[in-house]
């Protein structure tokens, strides 16, 4: 697990000076706070910042093949690389390491870009070929790892995190107001499009390749969601259907056991985490280390008692924190600085200190994101199947449903349900089933002088759409939400702030060969009626305590209604002051105000509204308003040791 960063000098000449590289680096030192290396040829300069895990002696990058062609820099873990290394030995390949990094630069000799297809794991890497000046970057199909991109004045600049970027001296940080529009629809920003101008974000399942000829993108792997595909299995029994994602499961996280350094694992309580941690104490001769969260204060309602539970049922070595307010406000600077840009989530606070209890006792964790995602697991899913019963509602009655649900008090999962389906079009509906801000509160919230940026997400959901073979709804559903919500909102948060305490997270769900095998299942083992999950929970059923298998999905009950209400309040005014919004020329100041006012009576919950809000605004502060001097954490995290050219 590491953090890459690099550029390309495409039409200028070299530069003499490695300072860039070295301020790149510095940036995402807690990614790698173990080693660095680097390599500077001509127009090139790339270098790493390693978190070691498995080779510890023996895994410095960048490492180049045999001939000296090929250089390698990587992020993440290639969990099948023991296989893979004994296949390239057997091709002739010599091998110096027993690192997984060193089987991506022979796979890449061996196979060019085909490489991608043997590689069983969690990505993003940089292959440097110095005889044909070429540079080729890849992302793991799902989007566990990120990889940001930016081109300015010839030059190609890369690297694992934005602010990374943002140490470049050619790079500034200005605002990109399309991508702050989808964020108020999404609580998070789609790839390509970063909340940056100029900065994209490699989609998942891309390669990218970079020459002096300009810059190319291919998708590599796209998830299998076709009828078909459904119609060459459906032969199967139910029974089938359970020993084998039994067996794909087992062999998930045997896969992701191998680690040269102490591991764990996060667990909410819930069925997918639960379900993780039961398949660990499985395979493992000692006890497993959990590590979960809860809130402190009166009115809390979280989840620490069915971890609590899970964690007694299989013996394991459990931890647990309370997060109160003081934590909420201590840390949401440090949260934003680490996400690069706002995700309107107030759990990021919480998956950040989950990841800093859990640094304090392993180096390495494996989670439960993805089950809801393959297997059906939210609400909207089941209420998406009500959309027939709405299609035949005129539009003036639709719109004037949505006016009157939307002022009255409460009701937050009926506002949701109603904005979304009153929508006709497949992807405004869609667009709509889990927004910050509905299409119609949108054009309240924003300006009068924002007239270009006030619509929906649809376009970003169409676009996925189009690429989707299926016709049934819910797979069309599923198969938007692995490409928008779990890698840009989900992994985009894992990812940033485990990182931000030098964890590495590993996630057995996202296995390739089982996310194509849940793609194919009928949807009946899905979604059931009013039953979700249904495949998974009846496997899971097998393994975990009743009280787990029967409890309903929960999600993190964050206590921000009630913090926004007092002690987070100074912060809200202060974030969302009349002056602050003025100045940005964004937002409907009056609309800000009320909604702040109400939700400060208690006459309405506007909490997920207003964190988002608040976010946008200590964004602007943080990345736009600031000197890049601001883009490096404020503990002083800097390379290791001093570099030369």
């Amino acid at each position: 697990m590491c953090g890459i960063a690099g550029f390309l000098e495409l039409q200028t000449q070299p530069s003499k000076s490695c300072d860039s590289l070295d301020r790149m680096l510095g940036a995402i030192a807690h990614r790698g706070p173990d080693d660095q290396g680097k390599i500077i040829d001509r127009e090139l300069q790339m270098g790493m910042r390693r978190l070691s895990i498995i080779d510890l002696a023996d895994g410095h990058q960048p490492i180049f093949d045999e001939s000296g062609r090929y250089a390698v820099i990587f992020n993440g873990e290639i969990y099948n690389y023991r296989e893979l290394r004994k296949d390239l030995l057997a091709r002739g390949h010599i091998l110096r390491t027993h690192s997984d990094t060193e089987v991506i630069v022979h796979l890449y000799e061996e196979f060019g870009a085909n490489c991608l297809s043997h590689l069983r794991g969690m990505f993003a890497f940089a292959v440097w070929d110095n005889q044909a000046r070429t540079l080729f970057l890849a992302r793991d199909r799902l989007g566990e790892k990120p990889l940001y991109y930016t081109q300015p004045s010839g030059l190609f600049i890369f690297a694992s995190e934005i602010k990374s970027l943002l140490q470049h001296r050619a790079v500034t940080a200005g605002p990109n107001l399309q991508a702050i529009s989808y964020y108020l629809s999404l609580k998070y920003t789609p790839a390509p499009q970063t909340m940056f101008a100029g900065i994209h974000s490699l989609p998942p399942g891309h390669y990218l390749v970079a020459s002096p000829d300009g810059i190319s993108i291919k998708r590599y792997w796209d998830i299998p969601f076709t009828d078909s595909a459904k119609e060459a299995i459906s032969n199967k029994s139910d029974a089938e259907y359970s020993d084998e994602l039994l067996s794909l499961l087992r062999e998930s996280v045997r896969l992701r056991l191998r680690s040269d350094v102490p591991f764990g694992a996060f667990l909410s309580g819930g069925l997918d985490s639960s379900t993780i941690v039961a398949l660990m104490a499985q395979e493992l001769s000692g006890p497993v280390n959990t590590f979960s969260v809860g809130f402190d204060g009166a009115g809390s309602n979280d989840e620490l008692p069915y971890a609590n539970l899970v964690a007694q049922h299989f013996g394991c070595q459990h931890h647990a924190l309370k997060i109160t307010a003081d934590d909420f406000l201590r840390y949401a600077d440090t949260v934003l600085w680490h996400l690069d840009q706002p995700i309107a989530d107030q759990a990021t606070i919480a998956t950040f200190l989950v990841s800093k209890l859990a640094s304090q006792h392993v180096k390495m964790v494996l989670t439960g994101e993805g089950g809801d995602e393959l297997f059906a697991g939210y609400a909207r899913y089941r209420g998406d199947q009500f959309a027939p019963w709405f299609h035949c509602m005129p539009k003036t009655l639709s719109k004037y449903l949505r006016l009157i649900t939307n002022q009255l008090p409460g009701l937050r999962r009926a506002k949701i349900a109603i904005n979304a389906l009153t929508q006709t079009d497949e992807a405004t509906r869609f667009a709509n089933w889990f927004p910050m801000f509905s299409d119609d509160a949108k054009q309240t919230l924003l300006s009068s002088q924002t007239e270009s940026i006030r619509r929906g997400a649809a376009e970003v959901f169409s676009r996925q759409l189009a690429a989707c073979n299926s016709k049934d709804s819910l797979s069309r559903m599923l198969y938007v939400d692995s490409k928008l919500w779990l890698p840009d909102y989900l992994l985009l948060r894992g990812d940033k702030l485990t990182m931000a305490n030098s964890l590495e997270a590993r996630i057995p769900l996202l296995d390739h060969k089982l996310v194509e095998f849940a793609s194919g299942l009928p949807n009946h083992l899905k979604l059931d009626g009013a039953n979700r999950k249904v495949l998974l929970r009846r496997v899971a059923s097998n393994l975990l305590p009743p009280q787990i298998i029967n409890r309903p999905k929960q999600g993190f009950p964050i206590p921000i209604e009630r913090w926004l209400q007092a002690e987070a309040s100074s912060l809200m005014k202060d974030m969302l002051s009349k002056s602050s919004i003025e100045s940005r020329g964004l937002l409907n100041t009056k609309y800000v105000e009320q909604l702040v006012a109400q939700h400060l009576r208690g006459y309405a919950d506007h909490s997920t509204q207003l964190w988002g809000l608040i976010s946008l605004e200590m964004w602007f502060r943080r990345f736009i308003d600031s000197s890049p001097s601001n883009h490096v954490p404020r503990n002083g995290s800097m390379p290791i040791g001093e570099l030369a050219c």
